[in-house]
């Protein structure tokens, strides 16, 4: 089966027309423009009556918004129709480095400060609830994640989301937010109601890479249907490399956080004694 056979029902590679679940190109980049001038926006009224907003956020949230951008509009997301290996690179863009990048502007922080106090009060409840400290512990966080791209992968989804763009729209969107949500449990850039110690964490953590870089070599293995061998391998490589040095990335802010949680406390300028 080539792989051509996979878009037979989306649209041509450019076609400004269409691109991922109906969206015009046009309309994705007004989307994600509007993202980001809301976030500066935002960052600008927040410093007004706090702590000025830091840059390095904004640039975050800049960098991740465009990531996510480039995932799915433009050439990568172009390719990606017809190219097994550029597909792996917008999952490495949609999934793992754009919401590390989010989540290190710290989104949600900034909502609290500038909703109405009524508004931020709604959103303390949601993040609150019994859902939210579901769906935000690492072991289901993972699980979502991590199994939906083995159901991904290893089933006959990927062929079929390149036949239905409302699949294809769907399956995009939960490995952003399995990838968002994912990162939120590892690393507590907001306010987290329910917190959960380290160790789970890191241990949850090195779970999800083995499976992840299991998962690369058996793409690499054993080609998705529709995917040629070589095209399979060349992805399979880039997701076991590419998504290492991302994991790098998140495992130095999990090990940051940890440090800066136990290292000795400054009181009055001096630094304080271990007992």
């Amino acid at each position: 089966m080539k792989n051509d056979h996979l878009v037979h029902h989306l649209p041509a590679s450019g076609d400004p027309a269409v691109t991922l679940g109906g969206f015009s190109q046009p309309l994705l980049a007004l989307l994600f423009a509007t993202a980001i001038i809301l976030y500066i926006v935002a960052a600008k009224q927040t410093g007004r009556h706090y702590r000025r907003w830091p840059v390095s956020r904004v640039i975050y949230w800049i960098a991740g918004v465009l990531f996510a951008w480039l995932s799915v509009a433009g050439p990568v997301a172009d390719r990606a129709h017809t190219d097994f290996t550029a597909h792996m690179v917008g999952h490495l863009f949609l999934g793992m480095l754009s919401p590390l990048l989010l989540v290190l502007a710290a989104p949600m922080t900034l909502m609290l400060r500038t909703l109405p106090t009524e508004a931020a009060r709604r959103l303390t409840r949601l993040l609150k609830c019994r859902f939210s400290r579901l769906m935000t512990h690492p072991v289901t966080a993972a699980i979502l994640n991590l199994g939906g791209l083995w159901l991904l992968y290893t089933s006959d989804l990927y062929s079929l989301m390149h036949t239905y763009p409302s699949l294809y729209l769907l399956i995009h969107f939960h490995v952003f937010a399995a990838g968002y949500v994912f990162t939120v449990s590892m690393l507590y850039v907001d306010p987290s109601p329910h917190p959960h110690s380290y160790q789970l964490r890191s241990a949850v953590l090195l779970v999800f890479l083995a499976g992840h870089a299991i998962l690369s070599k058996f793409i690499y293995a054993h080609p998705p249907a529709g995917v040629p061998a070589e095209q399979a391998q060349a992805g399979g490589l880039v997701m076991y490399y590419g998504g290492d040095a991302i994991d790098a990335i998140l495992i130095f802010f999990l090990c940051l956080q940890w440090y800066r949680s136990v290292r000795p406390r400054q009181k009055g300028g001096r630094k304080l004694r271990q007992s």
